[in-house]
């Protein structure tokens, strides 16, 4: 069963704000790899939600996007809410 994805005002500013920056340091092939490794990860995520590891807090999980980027979401029993898009370079205890 797919679920529906949703997207918190987070989730799209810490999107935002990746996008933002890989468009100030790097090229416009590495934000459109991000872009791509995004959306395969919302597909996978919305075919089958627990395929990412557990967080240590109820019904959160930890997708890898790329190496230095991981998308943070909480699961619903009708759908899924995208919390956060971290950098993995950053203190976790801010997480």
């Amino acid at each position: 069963m797919v679920r529906e994805i949703r997207w918190t005002v987070e989730s799209v500013e810490t999107f935002e704000k990746v996008i933002e920056y890989l468009e100030f340091k790097w090229t416009p092939k590495e934000v459109k790899h991000f872009i791509v490794e995004t959306e395969k990860v919302l597909r996978y995520i919305s075919l089958n939600p627990k395929m990412f590891r557990k967080s240590h807090v109820l019904n959160i999980h930890e997708a890898v996007i790329t190496p230095h980027n991981m998308l943070v979401y909480k699961l619903y029993p009708t759908h899924i809410d995208l919390i956060t898009f971290w950098d993995t370079r950053q203190n976790p205890v801010k997480r």
